[in-house]
């Protein structure tokens, strides 16, 4: 008997899974056992994608057998492909094609107000994440996933992001902490991904071997595509250090505290309060405003108090952050709702607007609004709104207009 090797999940609370038991033998042939509830309908098309993969690989005599929970293609082949590495040392992909609506771009300073995290060994999670609309998925490679699971995750993540529809969300990776993380991009940069967390980054050299490596996987893959990065503060070096990291690469959109970490780093309790983190939180925001970049908030851990949630995006809004984490779907709509300008926001910006754009047919070099004069970063600022509330549909796009009728 040849060694035996498992990958994926499997369990009665496993859904859209599947667990995969190889066996290499001597025996001519291939034999694939499939237990699923769905086999009258996919066993075929099952049994064709599994000899498919092994086939690529060069496997010609083995027992598979797959414990399937309604996993779809790209959980199966993934799953099948973990194993065989298990078995065999081999560079190559088996790769299913990349579906057309995942071959977008996005902006440097498209807004991030939420960014939903998914365990990356999680495909179940994954597959309708997008239709709750938060602004950014994050597949995560790092602490969501054991130590033990970590090549089958860089698979899944792999698979999803060429086979998901992620409906316009912003396709993040969190990579695991560098140097080990350097490993994931290898499972990430071909495949259109748009942006990757660096983890408990506590340097600009982090940042620095992280863009080495994406230039030169850009490099033998011949692409141009620009990938964002978003360093994650975690610790009190991390604080000290924010500035540093933020200006270390034209690529970073935004920096990001992770307050878990960096609380347990200064041996101390996170609280809703957070007063405990407020000069962690106040650095990183002067460092990413100073570097004319976004600054993310921590994730809310209380999925079920949603007043507190409120009340913490409000506090977050207040501080100067742009956005945060969320760890459940049913908080994106909060997230968004209170990060949103309101309406004091929204007038105020069309005052301003307004002025600059007097100032401009008047031809004034000099901007006033009332007797205050208008310096152009607040006129940018009051057009960031003005563009948000657009996208919202608070206002239309003709608010001008509008406006000077009103007035």
């Amino acid at each position: 008997m040849g060694k035996i090797v498992t990958s994926g999940n499997k369990g009665k609370r496993v859904r859209s899974d599947c667990f995969i038991t190889l066996e290499l033998t001597e025996s001519d042939g291939i034999d694939i056992q499939l237990e699923s509830k769905v086999k009258v309908l996919f066993g075929d098309a099952i049994n064709k994608l599994l000899n498919k993969v092994l086939d690529f690989f060069e496997i010609k005599n083995a027992k598979l057998k797959i414990e399937d929970a309604g996993a779809l293609p790209f959980v199966i082949a993934a799953r099948a492909e973990a194993a065989i590495k298990k078995l065999i040392k081999t560079e190559k992909e088996f790769l299913l094609d990349m579906i057309d609506e995942n071959k977008y771009q996005t902006t440097k300073d498209r807004y991030r107000f939420s960014r939903l995290y998914l365990p990356g060994n999680s495909p179940s999670l994954m597959i309708n994440a997008g239709i709750h609309k938060p602004n950014g998925i994050i597949l995560d490679l790092e602490d969501s996933v054991s130590v033990n699971k970590k090549s089958e995750a860089q698979l899944i993540v792999r698979n999803a992001l060429r086979q998901v529809n992620f409906y316009g969300a912003e396709r993040m990776v969190r990579i695991n902490q560098i140097p080990l993380g350097l490993a994931d991009l290898n499972y990430l940069i071909p495949h259109h991904v748009n942006l990757l967390l660096v983890p408990k980054c506590e340097s600009a050299d982090q940042i620095h071997q992280v863009n080495k490596r994406i230039d030169e996987i850009k490099k033998q893959h011949g692409l141009e595509y620009p990938i964002w990065l978003m360093p994650i503060i975690e610790s009190a070096l991390g604080v000290i250090k924010s500035f540093e990291i933020a200006t270390s690469a034209d690529n970073i959109v935004s920096l990001a505290i992770g307050l878990e970490d960096y609380t347990a780093d200064i041996h101390t309790k996170r609280t809703n309060e957070a007063e405990e983190s407020f000069f962690a939180r106040s650095m990183l925001v002067n460092a990413a405003k100073a570097a004319n970049i976004q600054a993310i908030d921590s994730v809310f851990s209380d999925v079920g108090d949603m007043e507190a949630l409120k009340q913490n995006v409000l506090k977050s809004k207040s501080l100067g952050f742009d956005g945060m984490g969320c760890i459940h779907p049913r908080q994106i709509k909060v997230i968004h709702e209170n990060f949103a300008p309101d309406a004091a926001d929204i007038l105020k910006a069309k005052k301003i607007v307004n002025a600059f754009i007097i100032a401009e047919e008047q031809g004034l070099g000099v901007v006033s609004l009332g007797t205050k004069m208008i310096d152009p970063p607040v006129v940018k600022r009051a057009q960031t709104t003005i563009d948000l509330a657009i996208d919202m549909g608070f206002i239309s796009k003709n608010w001008r207009e509008e406006f000077l009728m009103e007035k």
